[in-house]
């Protein structure tokens, strides 16, 4: 067990091939409880096993391909649209998987992510109610539901990171500050970012707000 814990997942799989007894100490579950993804195809491999010894989760995507999926909707093309349909729930599926059966999940970090949802963080935050750190970088998707999912349900929260989200708002991280007192928030190049909501569509929204005020 010891020397499969400087294998890399691909390693381990090869060498559990061998024998049996070597099969059985991957199938150890204190070799699983930390996982760490470049890319997501990574998740869809059957080089590693999710259950409940999974503590620290990272997902880091630093290919120059997530400046695709992190392209405002309303900006992209047909060809980038149709790349980003490709894996769109490719995160969120595993995440789901992790909600299912790795409930004493302490950590998890996401990075590139372009297509992650508040629903799944939603989820996550009540299925894994022993989260200690959540560290969300340049995931473009999330908003202020997040960040009132973890107002609700982040109990045992004490690092929050928001980086690079640039659909979170002033006013949701000033509630989590009200809220969660005792949380370690970072919100780097978040709430001054420009918002996914298209420049023509937010001030007619802007004007439709003001008109139902004034009825």
């Amino acid at each position: 067990l010891h020397l499969f814990s400087f294998l890399d997942k691909n390693s381990r799989k090869s060498l559990a091939k061998t024998c049996h007894q070597l099969l059985e100490v991957f199938q150890d579950p204190l070799l699983w409880s930390l996982l760490n993804f470049h890319s997501p195809v990574e998740l869809k491999k059957d080089n590693f096993l999710l259950g409940p010894a999974l503590k620290y989760l990272s997902i880091c995507w630093y290919s120059e391909r997530v400046k695709v999926c992190n392209i405002e909707d309303w900006m992209k093309n047909n060809f980038q649209k149709d790349f980003c349909n490709r894996h769109e729930n490719t995160v969120n599926d595993f995440l789901l998987e992790v909600c299912n059966r790795c409930p004493n999940l302490l950590s998890l970090t996401l990075s590139g992510c372009g297509h992650v949802t508040d629903d799944c963080i939603l989820l996550l935050l009540k299925n894994c109610p022993n989260l200690k750190t959540l560290k969300l970088e340049n995931c473009v998707r999330i908003t202020d539901q997040t960040l009132e999912a973890v107002t609700l349900y982040g109990g045992s929260l004490r690092t929050l990171h928001v980086d690079f989200c640039r659909n979170v708002t002033q006013t949701g991280l000033e509630r989590v500050r009200e809220k969660c007192p005792s949380v370690m928030l970072r919100a780097e190049r978040s709430a001054n970012m420009i918002p996914d909501n298209k420049p023509g569509k937010k001030l007619m929204l802007e004007k439709a707000s003001r008109k139902l005020v004034q009825l």
